[in-house]
């Protein structure tokens, strides 16, 4: 097997369309979205999957091999660019309402993969520099409490009814964002406030007071530098990142459960507990997200190594594509139901 990372290079295609739509609005404002949610489901749909996996000797061979962090390094600093731009354009050109509408979606799927998604991949590794960098990532997409409800909420009741960001067995996916967005935002203060066992509330401890601090100091850096127009369309660009993220987590684990043993405890995080995806575009532009069983079934698991488990659920189509199915409640349903008889 090809042990290579430089088909990681092509995890760039989304920031580098975001980067051609703001060059030229009036021709390529929706390139970004094209090519997210047309061109990519569609080629997954002939493109064949590969469930293959490395062995022992492989994976350490991709475990000291520094390429894949500095893939995630770049990501950092082209977002963090291509943010800068974005505030730029929308502050200093005249567009139409089309083009604006466009450059606004093009931001906000690139917060979607080079923000939120990069975040989630940094906020998992051990050392503090990449955990900085994924709350300074989460700050950009006006996300933080992610940090801290995915961390040490989901990964420890996913699959449950105690979980916000998993999807129940019916809910649609409307539904679900708002519930996941608020109580999920509630279960991050939570977990914080039980994190700091009596601490100050002021002090260095209390991760999400500061990282909101640190929202709060963009925002106002954004409107003194930038004005309210700018402001407005960041706000829009931020929300269409997170209901990205939410749709992701709710075709994640849809309808699966955890079942209670006989200590009234429940079970271990198992790869049937997430829906799995082997369709190699999204792989490599989520940075095998879609290999989600096996990163809750190991959540230490660098990207590079994430592993095919047979006897977790499979999607019917790659992340775009069921992100996109999932928006019509009634067909999802139909398509997905008869796969979770006997889960």
């Amino acid at each position: 097997m090809k042990i290579s990372g430089f088909k990681y290079c092509l995890s760039f295609l989304i920031p580098i369309c975001t980067l051609i739509a703001f060059s030229d609005p009036s021709k390529w404002a929706y390139l970004t979205l094209v090519v997210a949610f047309v061109l990519i489901p569609l080629l997954e749909l002939f493109l064949p999957q590969n469930q293959d996996n490395f062995n022992a000797e492989e994976e350490n061979i991709l475990l000291n091999n520094k390429f894949f962090d500095l893939v995630l390094l770049g990501h950092f600093i082209i977002h963090i660019a291509i943010v800068y731009l974005f505030l730029n354009l929308v502050s200093t050109e005249q567009l139409t309402w089309i083009q604006l509408i466009g450059v606004v979606l093009s931001m906000g799927i690139s917060n979607g993969v080079s923000g939120i998604n990069v975040a989630h991949e940094l906020g998992h590794r051990q050392h503090l520099l990449p955990k900085f960098c994924a709350q300074l990532l989460l700050a950009s997409t006006l996300y933080v409490q992610f940090f801290v409800e995915h961390n040490f909420g989901h990964h420890k009741y996913v699959a449950t009814p105690e979980d916000p960001a998993t999807a129940r067995k019916g809910e649609s996916v409307y539904g679900f964002w708002v519930r996941s967005m608020w109580k999920g935002y509630f279960s991050s203060w939570k977990i914080q406030m039980k994190m700091l066992g009596g601490k100050s509330f002021f002090g260095i401890e209390n991760k999400l007071f500061w990282l909101h601090i640190l929202e709060f100091i963009l925002c106002l850096a954004i409107i003194l530098a930038f004005g309210l127009k700018a402001f407005s369309c960041f706000l829009g660009a931020a929300l269409i990142g997170i209901l990205l993220l939410e749709t992701v987590n709710y075709v994640e684990h849809y309808g699966l459960l955890r079942h209670l043993d006989s200590r009234g405890r429940y079970e271990r995080v198992m790869p049937i507990h997430s829906w799995n995806s082997n369709h190699t575009l999204g792989r490599i532009v989520l940075f095998e997200l879609t290999r989600h069983s096996d990163h809750h079934f190991d959540s230490t698991r660098k990207y590079q190594i994430l592993r095919h488990h047979d006897q977790s659920p499979q999607l019917p189509f790659g992340y775009p594509g069921s992100m996109l199915l999932a928006l019509t409640p009634s067909l999802w349903r139909k398509i997905v139901h008869p796969l979770l008889q006997g889960r």
